[in-house]
Formats: structure tokens, sequence, C-alpha cells
């Protein structure tokens, strides 16, 4: 575990809380920071919207975003279990799930995969989402990792109901439908850049979220204003 990074990401975290915040950049640092500190291969996470339908909010790569689609369309797999149930969903080994996860251990294991792990994000009794870490080799999961990894998908969930209100589920779900449409206009964005600049499309969401930083913007008014030509955005690919 590198103790330094740890301390680092939840400063992140905490800094975060205090200010106004771009969601879907912020789950995808919670993405990537887990990849940096867990020793697994690769994170997603899932949230609930209004009606309770799970969406993919970030993904730490374009094959696990792809594959966390995959899950959803087909209605099976540990992270849709873990969001069902509130309970964490710990898979060492896929291949011995082919029975019970017949589609989702075939299209995880063709992407690379061999074992998840799945965590709930909760507020109290209500499960908001999941957060969901792959590795490529199968084998158990780091016991001091996973403690951590549900720390972070609580501070995640706390970050989400940063404006808190009288009516804290009504403001969650608003907050959510608000990230689901910058995610659309954001996959627009990256599928247009990708065409464009003759990119792959982690690279275009490299680029939109280099920016926004390099700007102080946030992710979704970039990739608006990529999609709609709406204006000049000067060394977005440089």
């Amino acid at each position: 575990m590198n103790e330094r990074l740890l301390a680092k990401t939840f400063v992140e975290l905490a800094d975060t809380l205090v200010a106004d915040f771009d969601l879907i950049d912020f789950l995808r640092l919670l993405t990537d920071r887990c990849v940096g500190m867990l020793g697994v291969s690769a994170a997603g996470v899932l949230l609930a919207d209004r009606d309770g339908a799970l969406r993919v909010m970030a993904a730490s790569d374009e094959q696990v975003r792809l594959l966390e689609l995959f899950q959803l369309q087909n209605d099976e797999g540990p992270c849709l279990d873990c969001f069902r149930t509130g309970t964490p969903v710990t898979v060492p080994d896929l291949r011995t799930q082919s029975a019970r996860w017949p589609r989702f251990t075939a299209q995880a294991q063709l992407h690379g995969f061999g074992a998840v792990q799945a965590l709930p994000m909760r507020l109290r009794d209500e499960v908001v989402g999941a957060l969901n870490l792959f590795r490529a080799a199968p084998g158990p999961f780091d016991p001091v990792g996973t403690p951590i990894a549900q720390a972070l998908a609580d501070v995640a969930t706390i970050s989400l109901l940063q404006q808190r209100s009288t009516h804290r589920a009504t403001a969650l779900n608003e907050q959510l439908q608000t990230a689901l449409n910058s995610r659309v206009l954001i996959e627009q964005a990256k599928g247009k850049l990708a065409e464009r600049h003759n990119m792959d499309m982690e690279q275009a969401f490299i680029a939109l979220r280099r920016y926004a930083r390099a700007h102080n913007r946030r992710l979704s008014d970039v990739a608006r204003a990529f999609v709609e030509d709406s204006e000049p955005l000067a060394g977005l690919t440089s």
C-alpha cells in the first residue's frame, strides 16, 4: 500500500467535499486512485438514476467501461448483486462463477479479468451504487485493501450528498440525474474528439479532462462546448 498516495487521496476527497465539484471528474479520480493504490487492474463506478436503474458513471479505462455496460445490458454480474443486496460481493476466481453469471464471466475473461470485488455505496439503508474492482489474475483480494476500498466508496457517497437538505433523497436524485446528463455529453465529446483527431476513446477523455483542469472548468462544460462547437478550445489536443 502506498501510504503517501493514500493520504493524498483522502486530502483530495476531503477538499472536494467543501467546494463545488465536477462529479464525473471526481468519480474518475476515485477509480484511478483505486487502481493506483489497491493493486487492482481496473475500477468502475455504477450509480442509480432517479428511477433506480444503474448507470455507468466512471471507469478507469475503456475495457472496464464496456464490461460494466455489458453487465447492465445483460442484467447479471457481481456489481448488480452488490447493489441489490447492499453487501460486498468478492469473487477471487471468476472461473468458478460461470453457472451464476454465465454471460458476465465469459465476457470478463474475454476482457482480461480473472477476479472482481464489488462494494456498496450506501447512505444508511439506501444503496446508491457500487464501486467495482477488477483484477487480471485470479486470487484473493488484499484483506488490508478491502476496508480501504470500502472507506473510499463511503467517502464518495458522502460527496454525492455534500449539499445537504431536508429532503436528502430528492437532492440526491437531482444530483445524480445532472451527473447522468453530463455523462452523456462527455461520451458524445469523446466520440467526436476521437473521430476528428484519430485517437482512441481513452485518449479523448484524457484530453478533455486535462483541458478542463488546466482552465479550471467543469468537465461537462468543456464537453458541451466541444460538442456544440460553441467556442474555440485552443490546445485541447496538444
